[in-house]
């Protein structure tokens, strides 16, 4: 899964099928903030690290 199309389809799946109306974002967006929900999303949240995965593969992609 290299290019950059296949990459945001990747992404656009995961959120919809685990993001959207995640029952743990609410919950810590609700008890401690939308900072703390996302923190704990990208560090905790094995969804989370493949976003961000994902981000870092498309970032590299528009290096020169």
């Amino acid at each position: 899964m290299n290019g950059r199309k296949e990459l945001l389809e990747h992404l656009d799946r995961l959120l919809d099928t685990y993001c959207d109306g995640c029952f743990l974002f609410q919950h810590h967006k609700r008890e401690n903030g939308r900072n703390y929900a996302h923190r704990f999303c990208i560090k905790h949240c094995t969804v989370g690290q493949q976003l961000k995965k994902i981000g870092e593969s498309l970032v590299m992609q528009n290096k020169p």
